[in-house]
């Protein structure tokens, strides 16, 4: 497995509206890519994500302007 890219953004909590951070990484294997999704850093079951992509929707991903990072989480 390769990481493609890495990157940090600031959101609010919903729940308590706390500041915080995420992290998204995309990583390419011999099947495809794959994005990691993560809160604050917590290695967390319930917080985490992985999900598969395309190259389309990694291209997609890629390009996101800053504005509009972070589409993948809902």
């Amino acid at each position: 497995m390769r990481m493609i890219c890495l990157r940090n953004f600031p959101f609010l909590d919903t729940d308590s509206l706390a500041p915080g951070e995420a992290r998204e990484v995309l990583c390419r294997d011999r099947l495809g890519f794959l994005l990691y999704l993560s809160k604050d850093g917590k290695w967390t079951l319930d917080e985490d994500r992985v999900i598969r992509l395309g190259a389309r929707e990694a291209l997609i991903w890629l390009n996101e302007r800053e504005l509009d990072q972070g589409s993948f989480w809902g």
